[in-house]
C-alpha cells in the first residue's frame, strides 16, 4: 500500500512538472510574437555588407607594374600574373592577369600589400554558378564595377 502511494505522489509531481515546462515554452512563444524577424528573404532583399566586408576583387589594369606582390603574399599562390619585359624601355610590360574565385579564400592579403593599390575589394558576394571554370576571372572581368557601384553612379549623373 505505501508503495501504490508513493507511485501516486510520484506521478503527481511528473504532471506539475511537465504543466510546468509547457507553461514555460507557451510563455516563451508568446514573448517571441512581438519581435521582427531575423531573417531575409534573399532573392527579393539583400544582405547590407559591413565597411570591411571581403567580396570580389576589383583590379584595374592600368594601375598595375606587375611586380607580382600579390602572388608572393597571398597563401595559396593565387593569382597569374603574366609578363614580358620590355627591353627598349626596360620596364614590365603586363599581358594577363587572373584570380581563380573558387579557390580564393579572400584573405585581403593581395589588396592589403599591392603598392599601386590596383586591387581593392567590392562588396560583390554574389559569385555562385553551375561551372566552377566560370570562377576564373581574367583581366576584364576583374575590371568590371560591381552592379551596385554602377547603380549609384547612373542615378548621380541622371540627378545631376
Amino acid at each position: 500500500m505505501f508503495s501504490m502511494v508513493t507511485r501516486f505522489i510520484n506521478y503527481g509531481q511528473q504532471t506539475i512538472r511537465a504543466a510546468r515546462y509547457i507553461g514555460q515554452s507557451f510563455i516563451i512563444t508568446l514573448s517571441h510574437t512581438n519581435r521582427l524577424p531575423v531573417t531575409i528573404q534573399y532573392p527579393y532583399e539583400k544582405s547590407i555588407t559591413s565597411e570591411r566586408f571581403r567580396g570580389r576583387i576589383h583590379f584595374e589594369f592600368d594601375k598595375c607594374i606587375a611586380c607580382e606582390v600579390c602572388v608572393r603574399v597571398c597563401p595559396i599562390d593565387l593569382p597569374v600574373v603574366d609578363w614580358r619585359l620590355e627591353r627598349d624601355i626596360k620596364k614590365k610590360q603586363l599581358f594577363n592577369y587572373s584570380i581563380d574565385f573558387g579557390v580564393c579564400i579572400f584573405c585581403g592579403n593581395c589588396v592589403e600589400y599591392c603598392p599601386t593599390n590596383c586591387l581593392s575589394m567590392t562588396e560583390e558576394y554574389e559569385l555562385s554558378t553551375y561551372d566552377r571554370h566560370e570562377l576564373n576571372y581574367n583581366q576584364i572581368a576583374l575590371g568590371r564595377l560591381p552592379i551596385s557601384v554602377i547603380g549609384d553612379y547612373t542615378t548621380e549623373r541622371v540627378l545631376i
